[in-house]
């Protein structure tokens, strides 16, 4: 039975566990998937988040199904490591995050109105987190913003906390001197020759920049993933220019470069 399910393209969900359990099957599975746990696993957990967010950001929904797929198996797998050991299945998993979201949601399925502004609902959600982290003793304000989340995010999240305490800027003024006197102790740290302070000043300075993205009601992640996606196809235009006279970026210099560069920004926009 087991073995058919395996083989049936409409076997769905419970098709996707049996295959985790074999190849997890300490006599009869994969060496590799056998030997995970997961620590080993979340850093491919946290890279296929990111696949999905670009192909979402590229639009190419074939690209979003194979990437929700890759997501979906990372969820199975961390599920089928957890079964091993005894601590918990996909059926816990799917039970928590349900009655999560209907707790979450009383003017959905409670007797709460649903006559409210997208703002009120949040304040909501957040005065519900926020009796959620009290019963798990996380009494701190910045408690349980996660420390593997990607730096700049967790930055976000970590200004975020603070400003609902009423630790920040009343509005952007403040954050703009800020940055410039930030700016200033970055210049003096990296002319002393102090390549630790260095450091430090620089991250000082991008915390900052995740403050003002806050008060900007820019999400600074998705900021500068577009602006990385950016930088990209302006430079890989830059070489396609550069390709048709016969030469690479190595063969060129800066000032020619710079003004392909002014090229291919005018071409973006003039679409």
């Amino acid at each position: 039975m087991t073995d058919r399910l395996i083989h049936d393209p409409e076997g769905g969900l419970p098709r996707l566990r049996a295959i985790m359990r074999a190849l997890r099957d300490p006599d009869t599975g994969c060496p590799w998937d056998i030997e995970q746990d997961f620590a080993s696993i979340a850093p491919y957990t946290v890279e296929e988040a990111y696949e999905v967010a670009d192909a979402i950001e590229r639009a190419d929904w074939a690209d979003l199904t194979a990437e929700l797929g890759d997501l979906l198996l990372q969820v199975v797998f961390h599920a089928q490591i957890a079964e091993d050991r005894g601590l918990f299945d996909l059926g816990d998993i799917t039970r928590a995050i349900s009655d999560k979201m209907v707790a979450r949601h009383p003017h959905v399925f409670g007797d709460q109105s649903r006559d409210k502004s997208a703002a009120q609902q949040t304040r909501d959600w957040e005065t519900i987190k926020a009796a959620e982290r009290a019963d798990r003793a996380e009494t701190g304000t910045l408690d349980g913003v996660a420390l593997g989340l990607p730096a700049l995010m967790r930055a976000a999240k970590l200004q975020k906390r603070a400003a609902r305490a009423g630790f920040d800027w009343p509005d952007m003024t403040g954050v703009l001197a800020k940055i410039t006197e930030e700016t200033a102790e970055l210049a003096e740290a990296h002319a002393s020759g102090d390549t630790a302070h260095t450091e430090e000043e620089f991250g000082d300075l991008l915390f900052v920049m995740a403050n003002l993205a806050q008060h900007m009601d820019v999400d600074p992640e998705t900021a500068l993933r577009r602006a990385n996606a950016k930088f990209t196809r302006r430079f890989e235009r830059i070489e396609a220019l550069l390709a048709a006279e016969g030469k690479t970026p190595q063969d060129s210099d800066l000032a020619e470069m710079d003004a392909l560069w002014t090229r291919a920004k005018a071409e973006e926009r003039g679409r």
